[in-house]
């Protein structure tokens, strides 16, 4: 009897995370990816100054960065203290130049100048954790092989009861076990938009929401 509630009770999850998946479809059906780049090394590099950052100044910051190195050879070959002062608005700018330098510099020497496709490789450069994976995986090369979970994905979540979870780890187990993995690369840039459009963290304006008749937390933020 358990273990058939248990089974009833991840269906009706399923089917709930099914709901919230068709409705942010049809509330933002252009959702995509706010980082500007025009190749995989440059969205890497985007998406690890990101960290702490909104995606606004990153690109503020990038094209001029991008100008200059904007390949993991001119990347690697780089004085530090160069990128360090492009990258210094993005804040923890040391550590995101650290990253930068030394991600290239494998990327030229281990990888051929390409920047990998698969997790596993994605995941032995400096500077990258699973979400910055997860946004180079899904955006420049169309692999799903995560839910990308930022602090919008994460709060919005939560509070959509999809997760109990607060580490972004465990939300995102959450989240990869209640959709088609379909859906997984566009879930996480649609929620990312309606957490800026209408479910801000201050004041989120449920009236607005397509959610609100299904979202446990309405009106109650």
């Amino acid at each position: 009897m358990a273990q058939q509630r248990k089974k009833r009770t991840s269906a009706r999850q399923r089917a709930f995370a099914a709901e919230v998946s068709a409705r942010l479809r049809q509330a933002y059906p252009d959702a995509e990816c706010a980082l500007n780049f025009e190749t995989p090394f440059q969205l890497l590099a985007a998406t690890i100054l990101s960290a702490q950052c909104t995606d606004v100044r990153v690109n503020i910051v990038t094209p001029e960065l991008f100008a200059r190195m904007g390949t993991p050879e001119d990347m690697a070959r780089a004085n530090r203290d160069e990128i360090e002062a492009l990258v210094r608005t993005t804040g923890f700018f040391r550590n995101k130049a650290k990253s930068l330098h030394l991600a290239s510099r494998m990327i030229v020497e281990e990888f051929d100048g390409w920047v990998p496709d698969s997790m596993d490789e994605l995941l032995k450069l400096p500077g990258v954790a699973r979400k910055t994976a997860s946004v180079v995986l899904g955006v420049a090369y169309g692999k799903a092989e995560g839910v990308v979970v930022d602090t919008h994905v994460k709060r919005i979540s939560k509070l959509l009861g999809l997760t109990r979870a607060t580490d972004p780890a465990k939300v995102e187990v959450d989240l990869m076990s209640r959709l088609p993995e379909a859906t997984w690369i566009d879930f996480s840039h649609r929620l990312i938009m309606h957490g800026r459009a209408v479910c801000k963290a201050r004041r989120p304006r449920c009236g607005e929401c397509p959610m609100e008749d299904i979202c446990p937390s309405a009106n109650k933020v």
